[in-house]
């Protein structure tokens, strides 16, 4: 398998592969078109010094070797020819000796040659290097009545002097460290990656107790702590799960057990009072399953990526009061004071799934008051939105609870559990969710709770 790793270090050399080629060619292209022509008309401007100074002996023909000698330790390569085609070498010989149609007319025409710009045998910069005759400038010249042609160029040992030797050595230390240092970044780069990778493992082993230890600032750091946020999450969600897993099988076995149990009793013969009084706990028992059963196909329904709304204009006044008379026994048998303000009002929405939420709404806030209490209930229609309130003055939440009160299968602690699936706030937000609506949660322990839902007036 290849790693990350291993792709990171053969991307990092393929990028600078690429650069080191793209650099030469990019060097070469400048070479060719510019340091090319101007190293040439350096070189012609050096023979030409060369030759006046031979031109300015007059006559003294012996001192044409030794000063031509001189050049040549100097640090050039120089060939001259005589009008008979004697050729004598001054410095290092060229290697290669044979002259070009266009060398033979500094001699012939008495013309200056350009070798090291007009050469076009040598396509590439590093022609410039190549021990040639050809790879010279070439100019004419007169010593003692006689004409000569002078060939030269800089020996090639000339450019690789100390200081060329110093910045090969540099340009190679500076490769090689730079190689190393990508590799080191690559490994600390990948390493949070693989702790990643090991705790998406554990993850799936259901040990959401793994501790990732990534202390970074960069958009690794970044991701490790979403990371760390989503794994709390998922064990939450997790212990959650279980916990309605096992509620709703307590919720679904205590209803079953006591219609089984009743409906063995009247099997077995009881007198017709108690067969009514025993066929009551049975309906009774029967609609507690079948309110459970409702809950959860509501929010599986609700699950689906896109819901099939069914939008319609209702009178949301009458449906709130709808919901109100549908718990008027439960009021009656509390004792409770509801009282209301509910203007007529139309909107656009799902019918059914509203139901749901003022449902819901109501039996929470007759489940969590106490005998004698007041429940209020609010509706105000503004230009954009509508608000709707529900208020009572029952046991009220703790900052914990109202944090996460909307969340799937979330029951208040032990003491305060009034019976339910913890689905019906959860259910109540996505629906408002879907009608691109809002509802917040204002509460204190003892003094009561208000939700308000607020949705747009279309």
């Amino acid at each position: 398998m290849r790693t990350l790793y291993r792709k990171f270090v053969a991307a990092t050399l393929l990028i600078l592969s690429i650069s080191v080629i793209i650099g030469l060619f990019l060097t070469n292209w400048i070479y060719l078109n510019s340091t090319k022509q101007n190293i040439d008309y350096q070189n012609v401007g050096i023979a030409k010094e060369i030759v006046a100074s031979i031109e300015g002996m007059h006559g003294h023909q012996t001192a044409l070797t030794p000063y031509l000698e001189s050049v040549g330790k100097l640090g050039y390569q120089v060939l001259v020819i005589n009008e008979d085609g004697d050729k004598r070498f001054f410095g290092e010989e060229f290697a290669k000796k044979k002259l070009s149609g266009e060398a033979r007319k500094v001699m012939d025409e008495r013309k200056i040659y350009h070798g090291m710009s007009e050469d076009s045998s040598q396509a590439f910069m590093m022609g410039h290097f190549s021990n040639d005759v050809r790879n010279t400038v070439g100019v004419p010249f007169t010593s003692n009545g006689e004409q000569y042609a002078l060939f030269m160029r800089p020996n090639n040992k000339l450019l690789f002097s100390d200081i060329h030797m110093i910045l090969a050595w540099f340009i190679l230390a500076v490769a090689i460290f730079s190689i190393i240092g990508m590799i080191w970044f690559a490994k600390h780069l990948i390493k949070p990656i693989t702790q990643l990778t090991e705790a998406t493992k554990e993850l799936t082993r259901e040990n959401f107790k793994y501790e990732l230890n990534i202390s970074r600032r960069d958009e690794i750091g970044q991701l490790a702590q979403s990371f760390t946020i989503m794994q709390r999450q998922l064990q939450h969600n997790d212990e959650a799960r279980k916990s309605f897993i096992s509620n709703v099988s307590h919720d679904f076995q205590s209803p079953l057990m006591n219609i089984q149990g009743y409906a063995d009793l009247i099997k077995a013969g009881v007198t017709k009072e108690e067969s009514e009084q025993y066929l009551g706990i049975i309906d009774d028992e029967s609609k507690r399953l079948s309110h459970l059963t409702k809950q959860l196909l509501i929010i599986t329904s609700l699950d689906q990526e896109a819901y099939p709304m069914k939008i319609s204009k209702v009178r949301v006044d009458e449906q709130i009061k709808q919901a109100i008379r549908r718990y008027q026994w439960l009021i009656e048998e509390k004792e409770l004071d509801v009282s209301y303000n509910l203007g007529s009002c139309i909107l656009k929405y799902d019918a059914e799934l509203m139901s749901n939420v003022w449902d819901n709404l109501m039996t929470n806030a007759i489940k969590y008051s106490g005998q004698g209490d007041s429940i209020w209930i609010g509706l105000e229609e503004k230009e954009e939105e509508l608000v709707i309130t529900f208020k009572d003055t029952g046991i009220g939440m703790t900052q914990d609870e109202m944090d996460q009160i909307f969340d799937r299968f979330y029951r208040v602690d032990t003491a305060r559990k009034k019976g339910g699936t913890g689905l019906g706030l959860s259910i109540v937000k996505q629906i408002i969710d879907l009608h691109q609506g809002k509802i917040n949660v204002k509460s204190k322990a003892g003094a009561g709770t208000i939700f308000t839902i607020t949705l747009p007036a279309i």
